[in-house]
C-alpha cells in the first residue's frame, strides 16, 4: 500500500521567552515522533488532554512547523494544479469556521469554482457532496447561523469535500454529542472514506468510537507516541502500561487508587 505521509523524528518546542521573560525555559510539546500513514487508511490518535494530539495535528496540516525532524507528503500530482490544499482539518468549532451570513450551498459552490478549471459539472459535484452527507436541498439554502451544531459540522465537512483534499484531519469530531449522533457521524466518516478515497486521521478521546472507525491507532502520552498498532492489537493485546490504563478507564474497570496513571508502573 502506498504511503501518503511520513513523519521522521519530529519534535516541537515553544519558547515563552517573549511572554515570561528571558530566563524562561523552552517547553517541549512533542518529542521524537515517527510514523507513516498509508493512502486511504483511517488512523486514530488518542491520549489524555495535554498529550500533544492537537499540536501534532497542526504540524501535519502545516499550521505549525516542526522544531526538529521532517514531515514528508506523497500526494498525487492533481492537487498541484489547483488552488486548494491537499490537507484539510474539520475543527471542533464549526460555528466559527462557517460564515454565519452566507448560504451553505453558495459556500460549497465557491469552493468548487476555485478548485475546478472546467465548471460545467459544478451542480453534479455539489449534489454528490451534499447527498453523501445527507444534507437536504432546504438545508443548502440556509445560512450558517440558521443551522444546528450538527448541521454546521456537516456543512463544514461539505466545504472540505469541495476542496477535494487527499488527507482529512478530524479534530475531536465526536465530542459533546449523544450516542446516536456519534454513531451517525461514525458511519458518515466511513462512507466518505470510501466514496472520496480519503485518507483520514481522527483525533479523539473516545476509544470505543475509534475501535469502530480506525484501521490503526496511535496512543500519545506526554508528547510521545507510546504505542501504535492495528485496532485489534491495541484493544486485544496492548503492551504499554498507559494504553492498558486508558482501556481500563474506558471500561470503568478501575479501583480508586488506579484513577491516576503512574508512569513508573
Amino acid at each position: 500500500m502506498n504511503k501518503i505521509l511520513e513523519v521522521k523524528k519530529v519534535s516541537y518546542s515553544v519558547n515563552p521567552r517573549t511572554l515570561l521573560g528571558k530566563n524562561s525555559v523552552e517547553k517541549e510539546i512533542l518529542r521524537d515522533i515517527s510514523f507513516s500513514i498509508n493512502n486511504k487508511e483511517i488512523v486514530g490518535i488518542t491520549g489524555e488532554s495535554g498529550s500533544g494530539k492537537t499540536t501534532l495535528s497542526k504540524l501535519l496540516a502545516g499550521i505549525l512547523k516542526p522544531s526538529y525532524g521532517e514531515i514528508n507528503y506523497f500526494f498525487s500530482e492533481t492537487w498541484k494544479k489547483i488552488k486548494t490544499q491537499p490537507v484539510q482539518i474539520l475543527f471542533q468549532n464549526n460555528s466559527e469556521v462557517l460564515n454565519p451570513y452566507r448560504e451553505v450551498g453558495k459556500i460549497v459552490e465557491e469552493t468548487l469554482i476555485i478548485r475546478k478549471k472546467d465548471q460545467t459539472n459544478i451542480k453534479e459535484e455539489m449534489d454528490k457532496i451534499f447527498n453523501s452527507i445527507d444534507f437536504s436541498e432546504s438545508l443548502r439554502k440556509r445560512k450558517g447561523v440558521e443551522l444546528s451544531s450538527g448541521e454546521q459540522q456537516r456543512a463544514a465537512l461539505a466545504r472540505i469535500l469541495g476542496a477535494e483534499p487527499e488527507l482529512l484531519i478530524l479534530d475531536e469530531p465526536f465530542s459533546a454529542q449523544d450516542v446516536e449522533s456519534q454513531l451517525n457521524l461514525l458511519n458518515l466518516f466511513k462512507k466518505i472514506n470510501k466514496e472520496f478515497d480519503l485518507t483520514m486521521i481522527c483525533v479523539a478521546h473516545n476509544l470505543k468510537i475509534l475501535r469502530k472507525l480506525a484501521d490503526r491507532i496511535f496512543v500519545m502520552y506526554n508528547g510521545e507516541i507510546v504505542e501504535s498498532g492495528t485496532t485489534d492489537q491495541i484493544f486485544n493485546s496492548p503492551e504499554n502500561d498507559y494504553t492498558k490504563f486508558l482501556l481500563k478507564c474506558e471500561n470503568y474497570d478501575m479501583k480508586y487508587d488506579e484513577l491516576k496513571f503512574n508512569k513508573s508502573l
